[in-house]
């Protein structure tokens, strides 16, 4: 609806990010809608990111003022549920932002939600916690030692602090792979979801950030926005980092 479609972007135009991470955006034309959008509200992103992956009307996207060096999207990040084959439904898209202080990788993801039709499978829980894992495996895969390497990962994750899959999107064995940002709004308050049908407030949406990128961290902690227009434009609230890097010009 225009209304949310107008707050959305009130919403966006106040934080002004560089860098913007997007869950349930719709297909390219879409994308390319949305970007003339912003730039009509005052906010221009000229490098945009799509992943379209087993989910048709479901994807993530990544829009950004500062130029990819490198962009790698996941369609197809294998898993196994219920001893049968199946992928990460919503893939997982990377860029890499060139920086002074070298390269580092956004990973973005939106696991498998609590709707779910069968009942051997309460909320959907054992296919969250696997395709946590699957895209665990391919940071991993990417990044063999954390400690080294600056990335993060975000999204929208479906799930609680303590849950099986947020935990074990943190640690594989000993290795630590990142660590979630702690996160509040201007209250004080860590909520980043509403669901409406159940009246009922969770944190679900987070940044890991990898032991070589934590330093860079501002403040060390994420924040919540709550300023106008968020509660209109959408049932997830924004949450924003903020990084001590500076981007390198490419050639």
């Amino acid at each position: 609806p225009e209304k949310e479609k107008a707050a959305l972007r009130q919403v966006i135009a106040a934080l002004a990010p560089d860098i913007l991470a997007l869950a349930e955006m719709g297909g390219a034309p879409f994308l390319a809608d949305f970007q003339r959008e912003l730039q009509q509200a005052g906010q221009n992103y000229p490098y945009t990111a799509l992943v379209a992956a087993a989910d048709p009307d479901r994807h993530i996207a990544i829009l950004s003022k500062v130029p990819f060096k490198e962009v790698r999207r996941y369609a197809a990040v294998p898993l196994t549920y219920f001893k049968k084959p199946m992928t990460v439904k919503r893939g997982v898209l990377e860029v890499v932002i060139a920086t002074q202080e070298g390269d580092c990788s956004i990973f973005l993801m939106h696991l498998k939600s609590r709707y779910t039709e069968r009942e051997d499978d309460p909320q959907s829980a054992l296919l969250r916690a696997a395709e946590a894992e699957a895209v665990r495996d391919l940071v991993l895969a990417r990044y063999p030692d954390p400690a080294a390497a600056k990335f993060l990962v975000c999204g929208d994750w479906n799930d609680t602090r303590d849950s099986r899959p947020v935990r074990a999107l943190q640690k594989r064995g000993r290795t630590v792979i990142g660590e979630l940002l702690r996160a509040s709004d201007s209250r004080g308050e860590t909520w980043t979801h509403y669901y409406r049908r159940e009246d009922s407030y969770s944190r679900i949406d987070y940044f890991m950030v990898s032991p070589a990128l934590q330093p860079f961290v501002i403040g060390h902690r994420a924040t919540i926005g709550d300023g106008l227009g968020v509660a209109v434009a959408s049932d997830h609230r924004p949450v924003v980092v903020q990084l001590k890097l500076e981007p390198q010009r490419l050639p």
